[in-house]
């Protein structure tokens, strides 16, 4: 390959790898073109990009970027893939699609977070992690739930005193009713 094509890689790898600060790398070697294109739909479907790079042209490009390290850590043929929610989101779909019985031949290769590389395993790990979502959801849970213990606090002996006057109101009704 010619010095002005793999600069040509270079640049594109930078642009396409400019904002990024998670991703993970997968092997996609050995599946046949029809597989790799069911793929490639499936993860497109999700909001994931996928790109076939030359590992060493895509260390140069990332040089002094959150992604640089996972490059500087892959050995092989390998592809990037990034996008999805969160990186617990995309980890989901690699795994998931790893353990599809139509790609036989994709498996995680590892990947990068906040600048900072991690090996295959830790992709299924991050895979069972909460997403987004749903660590969003559970800390407003958290806020909500002592406001909620207050105002139940707050309003029970005053539900409890309402609810003794009227029983007291009832009994007291029928004795009325009949001395008129």
């Amino acid at each position: 390959m010619s010095k002005f094509v793999k600069a040509l890689m270079t640049d594109e790898f930078a642009k396409k790898f400019e904002n990024l600060d998670a991703a993970i790398a997968v092997n996609m070697a050995g599946l046949t073109a029809n597989q790799a294109n069911q793929l490639r739909g499936e993860l497109e479907s999700k909001g994931i990009s996928v790109m076939v790079v030359r590992n060493l042209l895509a260390a140069r490009a990332t040089e002094g970027k959150a992604t640089n390290a996972m490059f500087k850590a892959l050995s092989g043929a390998s592809a990037i893939c990034w996008g999805a929610e969160d990186i617990v989101a995309l980890a989901k779909e690699v795994v998931r699609l790893a353990e599809d019985k139509r790609f036989p031949k994709f498996e995680a290769k590892g990947g990068c977070m906040d600048g900072e590389a991690f090996p295959a395993e830790m992709v299924k790990e991050i895979s069972k992690w909460p997403s987004r979502t749903e660590q969003l959801s559970m800390l407003v849970g958290q806020i909500l739930g002592p406001g909620s213990q207050l105002s139940a606090a707050i309003t029970g002996p005053g539900s409890a005193l309402a609810s003794q006057i009227a029983q007291k109101a009832e009994e007291d009704a029928p004795a009325e009713a009949a001395a008129v």
